[in-house]
């Protein structure tokens, strides 16, 4: 593991110059997924929650969260993000819909935080719009799946958001 670079030399929080990195494409992967009733689930796929359009609202939401990322998480550089997918996967046998978001750019630094954000916002759209009907929704599970580019190039999770061995 390398230094905690967002210190300086007295302890004290910055943002991490990169402008002296090279540009590469990057990209990230994020997973996440929302538990619910299988009724409330039902509703979403149907299309019959009286709020609209439940994952293309949620969608919308996730391209506009990574592309907002430095503005919620203080450390993060604003990015000129060029790609930003997400994608639901619902599990009706277990009540669930699975979250996959991926984000890229060519740049000096990565977009794991921007992917996080939108699978998370994403998440927390379906819950808002679907909170009349079933409250006690669970978020859960959300972790980087993989990550290219950069020095430090590939990185891929193992099972359950384990870092592979």
């Amino acid at each position: 593991m390398t230094d905690f670079t967002h210190l300086d030399a007295q302890g004290r929080v910055r943002m991490v110059d990169v402008g002296e990195k090279q540009e590469t494409k990057r990209i990230a992967v994020a997973l996440g997924n929302i538990a619910m009733d299988s009724r409330t689930l039902d509703l979403i796929l149907d299309q019959g929650v009286k709020k609209g359009n439940v994952l293309e609202t949620a969608r919308i939401a996730g391209v506009m969260a990574a592309k907002r990322t430095a503005d919620l998480i203080p450390m993060c550089h604003p990015l000129n993000i060029t790609h930003a997918r997400i994608d639901f996967f619902p599990d009706r046998a277990r009540s669930v819909i699975n979250i996959e978001a991926e984000v890229s750019l060519t740049g000096r630094t990565g977009v794991e935080m921007e992917a996080m954000t939108a699978v998370s916002v994403a998440a927390l759209t379906i819950y808002d719009m679907c909170k009349s009907y079933d409250r006690a929704m669970v978020i859960s599970g959300i972790f980087l799946k993989s990550k290219s580019g950069g020095k430090s190039g590939m990185y891929t999770a193992g099972t359950n958001g384990s870092p592979a061995k």
